[in-house]
């Protein structure tokens, strides 16, 4: 099962749209507090419309908890693959297994530095026009995840 982390999201709609991907790809979720929304709220599960029963939620108190059980090998083998437009590897050019981690950071300013230093090999950037900031974060993982999935030859799915 492929995992989607998200570092510290921000907007609800996101996180549901995201939760709505996972849901239809049989992917995994992973969410890092603190979040900027209170997952209870109305627009989280509007965005997730009833998909919220077909998608596995697993909640982390903060980044470092998270990167501490994968360090330990309590997530399984599956490698990280930290999505930042600093990174100088394309997403298409990294190789992707079925339980690998696709990791996100927050829509204001992404993933910390500190995480970008210390996995700077795992990191990966999806192209675009040059001087533009971003993609919106939904977007952003439905790119990674079905690039990861497209190489893996769409495990389970139809």
């Amino acid at each position: 099962m492929l995992n989607v982390v998200l570092i510290e999201p921000e907007i609800p709609q996101n996180t549901g749209n995201i939760a709505r991907t996972c849901a239809c790809v049989g992917a995994k979720l992973h969410l890092v507090e603190p979040m900027g929304f209170r997952p209870t709220e109305r627009n989280l599960k509007r965005a997730g419309c009833d998909y919220w029963d077909d998608v596995e939620i697993v909640r982390w108190a903060c980044a470092d908890e998270f990167f501490d059980a994968y360090a330990q090998g309590k997530l399984g083998e599956g490698a990280l693959h930290l999505f930042t437009g600093q990174a100088q590897t394309l997403m298409a050019d990294a190789t992707y297994g079925q339980h690998d981690f696709l990791i996100f950071g927050r829509e204001s300013r992404g993933l910390d530095q500190t995480l970008i230093d210390a996995y700077a090999d795992a990191c990966v950037r999806i192209p675009m026009r040059q001087g533009q900031r971003s993609l919106n974060l939904s977007n952003a993982v439905a790119i990674g995840v079905f690039e990861a999935l497209r190489q893996c030859d769409y495990p389970d799915l139809v």
